[in-house]
């Protein structure tokens, strides 16, 4: 016993003399002095990780503890932000900036505050979504005229109103107002654009929706107005948790039982993540092709250049009525269209919409597309009309004509081309390539707001037809015109069997 005791404490002791000589040469070989532990080394490597580990454990747990932002919280932040921007403009109209000064300030004050907002403040305290047939309606208006009757009619002709809630960007001249272009390239002084929601809330039909919180409301001066990417990115924060998620323009029409038929059509569709879209009929005629149970119209064909516009980025064309007999299984379609379509909620988590895209107006459609695709969304088009649009408004004030008031005139077309190879890059134009921008700064956080990984852009454009470097569209490409699935999804073929 007593010799197994000595043993075992001389170990021990040459254990402990042991380790004290190799940690003095180990000093003796540094120079003599002591250092921290090397940062690369495994023991730095892995103690940083969990302090990195506890910092990001502490983090989440501070996110979980935050309450969910509020449409008050989004408001009064976007009211500030937008007061700021425009300050801004002013300042740099008076030094008469170049449009790349233009776009250089507003990329540096976006990505400091609003980009950081979106993604420090917004994304981590999105509320969670609902699952009580909620919608929530993203309603863009741009001094409309028929911004109040839009709204008006979504509410009058929902199968259950109080699961609605209309997210509005009011886009309004308050003074000094100016017409748009009327006969003779004339532009007059005109009164204040009446308030939409002030008129709808105090209206019989409107104020008890509004006293219990179903319309939220965002105004803009038209003098701080970015274009309609910009302002459905705004609406998109408006969003308070609602299972749906429909987008539409302000100059709408709607069937009755809109919003049931629209859920109906999203849970036909074969897919688990389905977006209903196309180019809504006319007014004056969908309510009578909805009655009629008609084939509706879908989005097919792209086009690189059409006879009035430039050739700045692909846009969509090709909206035709294809089908010969009526489904009620919604029908593969390429495209996603921005003045309709509808979704499940959870899209805005997934596919967010881009603080670094303002002024454009072309473009805006085929990146959300792309996008959405990418990230494993199927697009359709819907097996009934139950929107209308009204698509010609002559004289009316465009917002690209603010532009030019507010940062000078002939600033708005190269400004929004140049904002357009941020999605040129995305689509994999090869003179958008990142080696072939000089500005750097129009790539700028693009990787949190690009494409998806359960499928490549690559993938996308083959199956929409498109040779981004040729600039062609395969004509061949025929399967949405069919009204039959994809290359790929040959197993829903038998849905749309007999057209």
């Amino acid at each position: 016993m007593g010799r197994n005791c000595s043993e075992k404490v001389f170990n021990v002791v040459f254990l402990f003399v042991l380790v004290s000589v190799v940690g003095c040469l180990v000093v003796l070989m540094d120079g003599g002095g002591t250092r921290p532990v090397d940062s690369r080394s495994e023991l730095g490597a892995s103690g940083m990780l969990r302090k990195e580990e506890t910092q990001q454990t502490a983090t989440d747990k501070k996110n979980i503890d935050l309450p969910p932002i509020t449409p008050d919280d989004v408001i009064e932040y976007f009211s500030k932000w937008l007061h700021e921007l425009h300050d801004l403009f002013v300042e740099q109209k008076g030094k008469e900036s170049t449009f790349i000064e233009n776009w250089e300030g507003y990329f540096k004050l976006a990505e400091r505050t609003i980009y950081r907002w979106d993604q420090e403040e917004y994304l981590k305290r999105m509320p969670k979504r609902r699952y009580d047939d909620s919608i929530f309606l993203s309603l863009a208006s741009y001094r409309d005229e028929n911004c109040l009757s839009t709204i008006t009619n979504a509410f009058a002709k929902s199968k259950d109103s109080e699961k609605l809630f209309v997210g509005l960007v009011q886009q309004n001249c308050f003074e000094e107002c100016r017409s748009g272009v009327l006969e003779d390239a004339k532009v007059i002084d005109i009164e204040p654009d009446p308030d939409c929601h002030k008129l709808f809330c105090e209206s019989e039909s409107g104020r008890p929706h509004c006293d219990a919180g179903r319309v939220r409301v965002l105004r803009v001066n038209e003098t701080e107005s970015l274009g309609p990417y910009a302002a459905r990115f705004f609406a998109s924060k408006l969003w308070g948790g609602e299972q749906w998620y429909m987008q539409i323009d302000s100059h709408m029409s709607f069937v009755q039982d809109w919003d049931a038929t629209s859920v109906k059509m999203l849970e036909t569709a074969p897919s688990k993540k389905p977006v209903i879209s196309h180019y809504p009929a006319s007014t004056e005629n969908f309510e009578k092709q909805a009655k009629m149970k008609k084939p509706t119209s879908r989005l097919c064909g792209p086009a690189f250049c059409d006879p009035y516009n430039d050739c700045s980025v692909i846009r969509l064309d090709g909206a035709a009525v294809y089908d010969k007999k009526y489904l009620p299984t919604p029908r593969f379609s390429p495209f996603v269209a921005g003045g309709y379509f509808i979704a499940n909620s959870d899209f805005l988590r997934e596919v967010p919409f881009d603080p670094f895209l303002p002024w454009i107006f072309m473009g805006e459609e085929i990146i959300m597309s792309a996008r959405l695709w990418t990230h494993g969304y199927d697009m359709f088009s819907p097996s009934e009309n139950v929107v209308g649009h009204i698509y010609v408004r002559r004289h009316k004030p465009k917002f690209w004509e603010t532009v030019h008031r507010v940062l000078g005139f002939g600033k708005y077309n190269p400004l929004s081309d140049f904002v357009v190879d941020r999605v040129k890059n995305l689509i994999k134009y090869p003179e958008a390539a990142a080696d072939m921008l000089e500005r750097k700064s129009i790539l700028g956080h693009i990787e949190d707001y690009g494409m998806g990984s359960v499928r490549t852009v690559e993938q996308y454009l083959e199956m929409v037809g498109l040779d981004i470097t040729k600039k062609i569209f395969y004509s061949e490409t025929k399967w949405c015109e069919k009204g039959i699935p994809p290359p790929g999804f040959e197993e829903y073929d038998h849905l749309y069997s007999g057209n």
